[in-house]
C-alpha cells in the first residue's frame, strides 16, 4: 500500500503526522502532544523513515489500551502507522 505523507490529510477522523519534518529533539514530545490532543475515535496517521520500536513501547507504557497501533505500511524508508484513540 502506498501513502504520500507529504500531502496533508484529514479524512474521517484521521489526522496526518509526518515525523520526518520535526526536529529530532522535539519528535517524541510532539508525537505525545498530538496523541493527547486526539478525541476518542480519532486517528493519527504517523509517517516516518524508520520503524520507531522504542517509541511504540513508550506509547504503550504511557497510553496503555487507550491507543491502538496498526501498521499501514512497513517498507524500508516508508513506515506508516495509525494510532487510534479508543474510549
Amino acid at each position: 500500500m502506498s501513502h504520500d505523507c507529504s500531502l496533508p490529510q484529514f479524512v474521517n477522523g484521521v489526522y496526518g503526522f509526518d515525523a520526518r519534518g520535526v526536529a529530532k529533539r522535539f519528535r517524541h514530545a510532539a508525537i505525545f502532544g498530538a496523541l493527547a490532543a486526539l478525541m476518542p475515535g480519532e486517528t493519527m496517521r504517523f509517517c516516518n523513515d524508520h520503524d520507531p520500536i522504542p517509541l511504540l513501547n513508550q506509547i504503550n507504557q504511557h497510553f496503555g489500551d487507550n491507543v491502538t497501533i496498526e501498521y499501514v505500511a512497513r517498507n524500508p524508508g516508508e513506515i506508516v502507522i495509525d494510532f487510534k484513540v479508543v474510549a
